[in-house]
């Protein structure tokens, strides 16, 4: 029974991170089509992490959000999203019928996610439909629990950042539990985003360097091997308690040892270097609930 299993998933990129790891996965269930568990699964999401490119090849991560169902599913080979980003976020401009585009769904509370990476179809004054290249699921390790509920925010200024951060994005990245970056493949493969997770404090910040600590996961790699290709990269980092939501731009290195990391779980690290970034108050209307 065909179940649309790519049979040559990974690209080089990904094929070079696996190898310099010690070894890829056992199996890969990418599928250039999604199966029915996952289109099921992105209409209960009330918000989807999205990857797109800006026009200079950077990536740029982002949040879109809507009321259950505002991701559907018309077929297995698209996504429907009734939702673009709003005009002060810096992924705005950057959608656009033709554009790559990478996905991820991932429900806090029950600690699901899947991923859906391909090229925007169609668009619309309200959202965008995308066909999809690459359908697969991810384990929820490292998912910090969270219930969400709709708020209403009243929304703030957009601060606007360089490599010297300001103390409000210093206290977001201290105080982070969930954050999410989009990388590409340079030519070789598409866009993606993924999540990052642990303690508060996970994160380590020396001046403008981020370290990121790579916990065991699936093996496959995408983000590492993406980062091999192109080591410009883009983070979101969302405050689920007042809303503001903190984007990044920056060039990453993969630290393929773990040595002098303290964090017995890391295997290896990369090290984001921020170039700019934005802060954009109270611009995601969901809360934690306490």
């Amino acid at each position: 029974m065909d179940d649309h299993r790519l049979p040559e998933p990974f690209h080089a990129g990904e094929l070079r991170a696996q190898q310099l790891a010690g070894g890829g996965p056992a199996g890969a269930p990418i599928r250039s089509q999604m199966p029915e568990q996952h289109r099921q699964f992105f209409p209960l999401l009330r918000f989807l992490c999205v990857g797109l490119a800006d026009d200079s090849g950077w990536p740029i991560a982002t949040l879109l959000h809507g009321e259950p169902g505002f991701v559907a599913s018309p077929d297995p080979g698209r996504l429907r999203v009734a939702a673009v980003p709003d005009g002060d976020d810096p992924a705005f401009s950057h959608l656009g019928e033709g554009s790559g585009i990478g996905m991820l769904g991932i429900d806090l509370g029950t600690r699901r996610r899947n991923r859906a990476n391909g090229k925007v179809a169609q668009m619309d004054g309200g959202g965008f439909v995308v066909d999809v290249e690459q359908s697969f699921g991810n384990c929820p390790k490292y998912i910090h629990v969270r219930q969400l509920d709709p708020v209403e925010r009243q929304r703030g200024q957009v601060e606007r950042l360089g490599a010297a951060l300001s103390e409000d994005a210093l206290a977001m990245i201290a105080g982070c539990e969930t954050m999410f970056v989009a990388t590409i493949g340079g030519e070789a493969g598409g866009l993606d985003i993924s999540h990052r997770g642990g303690e508060a404090g996970f994160l380590r910040l020396k001046g403008n360097v981020l370290t990121v600590p790579d916990y065991p996961g699936n093996r496959y790699f995408n983000t590492l091997g993406n980062l091999l290709l192109e080591p410009r990269a883009s983070l979101v980092i969302p405050d689920f308690g007042t809303g503001d939501v903190l984007q990044l731009q920056g060039i990453a290195e993969v630290l393929w040892r773990a040595d002098g990391l303290d964090d017995p779980r890391a295997e290896r690290a990369w090290e984001f270097s921020v170039v700019r970034g934005w802060l954009r108050r109270a611009a995601l209307p969901l809360v934690q609930l306490a």
